[in-house]
């Protein structure tokens, strides 16, 4: 465990003195500042228009901050021939594997904590603006269950990337990983679609599709959080589930996968 806390911690390092890193999270925060704008002429609505731009540049960002942040996860120390070092003493590749992900997934928790404490404190000067005005306007609990579920999408993200990196270049790991994040905004439409084909071969293949892509669609909860509703406690347990599932299932192929590659 502690060589994977090592790795993890300078993967984490190393990040955060990546200056892409900084220019996305920069431009989520003036895309939340903007939300603050487009609320204001929104009548009466500002809060629900803060909150559902706010959100949506959390997901947004954070999703490119895990896809191209991710991808390199293992190609940078096979460039640099710092991997070589590092499996030259005793770690094994799935302990470096692991230490990868858990050193990125903390970068996109504070990542993710600084926007969301920019989009707060935008709903924070929203909610005084709507008082002085006589309106009564509330920051939710749900907005903070919507950021965490905004974590496990990019935590499954993540992963994603990290199977393709295990084996592929920084460009098709990029690709591949971004079609599946698109996909999976639409999964429910695959099988939908395969019901109204009316066809057997069809929905099995559909509903086969269904369970093997990610689906991403049920960890987005912001156009109900944005009008103030509730978001079920079942659907939050059923997401944390299938987000463990789903990554043991994509980091034990990762560590498989890079366990059986030619670094020569």
């Amino acid at each position: 465990m502690n060589k994977i806390l090592a790795i993890a911690q300078n993967t984490f390092k190393e990040a955060i003195r990546d200056k892409i890193l900084y220019s996305l999270i920069l431009f989520a925060l003036l895309m939340i500042g903007s939300s603050l704008i487009l609320g204001m002429i929104s009548i009466n609505i500002e809060t629900k228009v803060t909150v559902d731009v706010g959100l949506s540049s959390m997901s947004v960002i954070g999703a490119v901050i895990a896809v191209f942040i991710g991808i390199n996860l293992v190609h940078k120390e096979v460039d640099k021939r710092t991997l070589y070092s590092i499996l030259a003493k005793p770690v094994r590749r799935t302990e470096f594997i692991l230490g990868k992900f858990f050193g990125l997934a903390f970068t996109l928790f504070v990542n993710l904590v600084i926007m969301a404490i920019g989009l707060v404190l935008v709903l924070a000067y929203v909610k005084g603006q709507a008082y002085s005005r006589g309106q009564v306007t509330e920051i939710h609990a749900s907005l903070f269950v919507a950021v965490f579920l905004i974590f496990l999408q990019l935590l499954l993200i993540t992963g994603i990337a990290l199977v393709f990196s295990s084996f592929s270049t920084p460009t098709l790991s990029a690709m591949f990983t971004l079609a599946l994040y698109f996909i999976g905004q639409f999964n429910a439409d695959i099988k939908h679609f395969g019901v109204e084909a009316g066809n057997v071969a069809v929905r099995m293949i559909t509903s086969g599709l269904y369970y093997l892509l990610p689906n991403f669609g049920n960890f987005n909860v912001i156009a109900g959080v944005s009008h103030g509703k509730p978001i079920a406690a079942a659907l939050v347990v059923y997401d944390v589930a299938y987000s463990i599932v789903y990554l043991a299932i994509l980091l034990s192929a990762a560590a498989m996968i890079f366990s059986q590659r030619n670094l020569k």
